[in-house]
């Protein structure tokens, strides 16, 4: 049994830590307002994979009106899924994502689920550490940088800046979510100006104010994306922290379900302004500069050109805001797979995953293709929570199953979670169905499947 939630703060406050509540609700005392969620949400999708996302529609060669209308159509499916499917929930259980599992899943099966999800998590966030070093790199000649194309680390001064920045992004996780969302409040409003400033610079640059022909791929480009591509990649590129509940770990401290509509600050702000300011970028590289689309510029690279030190600065904020709540995300998986690690041990141990991953251009330099990929992993059990918490009572399904069952190995969940999955895989890698259609199919197969099984099994074991 995890310790009560006197002698678990008094803990904390004999070692200066901060109690997160992993393994209890959230009392009222530690719940927070929407102004939290506004700023954290703007900071954390106004950020470093702005800087990448934008530029890699460029090369994708998507045409304007898709871009425009795409993104449009796509965040706001997203702000809805965070509003009434994850903030409800969150708000409902105050519990996190790993904690709750547990109870469906079984002690066993959710250890594997939170390895994987605190991997992927690290991996996205070590995108974001090699975002950011592409700033640090800009005044010191000796950082080669990586173009799109590659994928392995360029050298020692390129490993070197990577570990500095993942080592200070990690401290700033440690700190807990309280912190986490206090830098981000503050870095929001400049940064979102420093894009903008990006995308005015850019036009003057280039001549013209009129998107839809300067956003407009020149005749013969391949487009790897077109309309529903870009709907689909923007509701669904952040697939593991709405429909796959990731969010629960932070929303649980909203005072009210309404603190979901927070993230239409970090969708259209960051998803949708931001993105096209950063396309912009590479717009004018491409245009003015003789750039190849698919090759690309590093964004440290075209942000330095755009607004000088300020915009270096931005680039290295930006990769910060991301990253902090991912590891901070990925610490709390680690912390469910292995209890007896403290949260700021959980953390460290992500942190380091991260700036591992960091090294590796990779993970940033197919930016698009990854994070279709982790949601299909990682969202599909999001509707396992979804049933259990919406649905079980309404289709008479037993709520908690492995604890009340006492099982720590839940099949049922084990087959909704891989099926779905399985054959997902098989048509992303053997039939080229690009990622990002993959999550919502997914997660719907998988509560589905999770429904009808734990039918089944409440038949046989009735209570």
């Amino acid at each position: 049994m995890p310790p009560s939630p006197n002698s678990e703060t008094a803990t904390d406050s004999a070692q200066g830590s901060v109690n997160e509540y992993e393994r209890e609700p959230v009392p009222a005392s530690a719940q927070k307002g929407p102004r939290a969620f506004w700023g954290m949400y703007a900071g954390e999708h106004t950020a470093g994979t702005e800087f990448m996302i934008g530029p890699l529609f460029i090369a994708w060669g998507v045409g304007a009106k898709d871009l425009l209308l795409g993104l449009v159509v796509g965040n706001l499916v997203a702000v809805l899924f965070w509003r009434f499917v994850t903030a409800e929930a969150a708000t409902g259980l105050r519990q996190t994502l790993y904690f709750k599992l547990e109870q469906i899943c079984g002690r066993q099966l959710v250890t594997v689920y939170n390895v994987a999800n605190g991997l992927l998590f690290c991996f996205l966030a070590g995108a974001m550490v090699t975002v950011s070093a592409t700033a640090v790199g800009v005044p010191f000649p000796q950082v080669q940088m990586p173009a799109f194309t590659d994928t392995m680390p360029t050298g020692f001064a390129w490993t070197a800046a990577c570990v500095a920045i993942g080592t200070l992004m990690t401290v700033v996780a440690i700190r807990g979510y309280g912190f986490v969302a206090r830098m981000s409040a503050i870095a929001a409003p400049w940064m979102f100006l420093i894009f903008v400033a990006c995308g005015v610079v850019t036009l003057k640059r280039l001549g013209s104010t009129d998107l839809m022909a300067l956003l407009e791929p020149a005749p013969g480009t391949d487009r790897q994306i077109g309309f529903w591509g870009v709907a689909f990649f923007s509701a669904f590129c952040n697939a593991a922290m709405h429909i796959g509940m990731a969010d629960m770990s932070v929303l649980r401290y909203a005072k009210k379900p309404s603190s979901g509509w927070a993230a239409a600050a970090g969708m259209y702000l960051g998803h949708y302004v931001a993105w096209v300011c950063a396309a912009l970028l590479l717009v004018y590289w491409v245009r003015e500069r003789g750039a190849v689309a698919t090759d690309g510029v590093a964004p440290g690279v075209m942000v330095f050109d755009a607004l000088g030190w300020a915009g270096l600065v931005c680039v290295v904020i930006a990769g910060w805001t991301t990253a902090n709540p991912t590891i901070y995300r990925a610490g709390l998986a680690f912390q469910g797979a292995l209890p007896k690690l403290t949260r700021a041990q959980a953390t460290m141990l992500a942190g380091g995953i991260c700036t591992i991953a960091g090294v590796f251009p990779a993970f940033a330099m197919k930016l698009i293709g990854f994070v279709g990929l982790y949601g299909t992993i990682l969202a599909p059990v999001g509707g396992v929570i979804v049933v259990d918490f919406f649905f079980a009572k309404k289709w008479g399904l037993p709520t908690d199953p492995a604890a009340r069952w006492k099982r720590a190995f839940n099949l049922d969940v084990l087959f909704a979670w891989l099926i779905p999955i399985g054959i997902a895989l098989w048509l992303m890698f053997g039939q080229g169905v690009a990622a990002h259609f993959m999550p919502l199919p997914c997660w719907i197969a998988c509560g589905v499947i999770y429904a009808v099984l734990t039918k089944r099994s409440a038949a046989a074991n009735p209570a």
